[in-house]
């Protein structure tokens, strides 16, 4: 059981990188959605850029939205459906599900599970499988605490732990407007909304300086190591506008030394509500704990 409860525990660490995957691809914003242009701009259709820049400012207004995402690294697959907020700081409740040798392996293949996200951790409901190990004493949800994540997983921790609490789905539109390098496809329907499609390929190390809000000079040269270390050099990014530029779909793709990325979310029902209900601390465990006893 304490081995099982070790790989489960590690292992839904991928919620994290999940959910940034809903929203990430880019740096803060500010009110307008603007990005200082790391390419050249007059490189990219300027049509293509102004509706681009359009998008950004609409999508960064609103405030939260319904997600419906799927996650595809090498032979896993996990999907998240739920709703975020975003106004301050991540706020986001999500049933998350995996599948492949992994999951089989964990015991959680196909078994949905609740998934809470706030500005400074995210909580997972592992049920009665953690509740029956020694670590855990009886308790059923398991804290991951951001800021311990990125003490323990170097570089790419505190890039994550960068992405969680300094996001937003505009992230991706802004992205492609400061390589400069997007173009149009053209127009298509996306579960039943007129969208215009476009489509740019985005160097990693640039896309992680792009991301990143608050890495040091010396935790970008180590995630960029890492980045090479995994084989990952190029990543392309697909996005479908609707006729009221808001971003309704997104496709993030990649190849890396572990097989392929790829991440397509939907977006719906923009500025919906969203209520996070932590877990009882009485029913909750900490993660650097749980680990450290095992």
């Amino acid at each position: 059981m304490a081995a099982r409860l070790g790989t489960r525990a590690a292992a839904a660490v991928g919620g994290l990188a999940l959910l940034a995957g809903l929203t990430a691809c880019g740096s803060d914003s500010g009110d307008d959605g603007a990005k200082k242009p790391i390419g050249k701009v007059d490189e990219a259709p300027k049509n293509a850029i102004a509706a681009l820049q359009l998008a950004s400012q609409s999508t960064t207004k609103q405030h939260s939205a319904k997600v419906d995402g799927t996650t595809v690294m090498g032979d896993a697959t996990s999907t998240m459906k739920g709703s975020m907020d975003w106004s301050n700081g991540m706020r986001a409740s999500m049933t998350l599900t995996q599948s492949g040798a992994t999951a089989e392996q964990q015991g959680v293949s196909g078994q949905p599970r609740e998934a809470l996200y706030t500005p400074d951790a995210m909580y997972m409901n592992l049920g009665d499988q953690l509740a029956k190990a020694p670590q855990a004493a009886g308790k059923h949800w398991l804290k991951y605490d951001y800021a311990t994540l990125a003490e323990q997983a170097g570089p790419a921790g505190k890039f994550l732990k960068d992405q969680m609490q300094n996001t937003d789905p505009a992230r991706a539109v802004q992205v492609l407007i400061a390589t400069g390098k997007v173009r149009e496809v053209g127009k298509e329907d996306v579960r039943g909304t007129k969208t215009t499609h476009y489509t740019g390929v985005v160097n990693v190390s640039e896309l992680a300086e792009m991301q990143s809000e608050d890495l040091s000079k010396e935790d970008l040269a180590g995630l960029q190591e890492q980045l090479e270390q995994a084989g990952t050099e190029t990543e392309t990014i697909d996005l479908w506008i609707d006729g009221d530029n808001l971003l309704v779909k997104k496709r993030e793709q990649a190849e890396s030394s572990t097989g392929t990325f790829d991440a397509t979310v939907f977006y719906t029902d923009y500025g919906t509500p969203v209520t996070v209900e932590l877990p009882d601390a009485s029913d909750t465990a900490d993660f650097a704990d749980v680990m450290q006893q095992q």
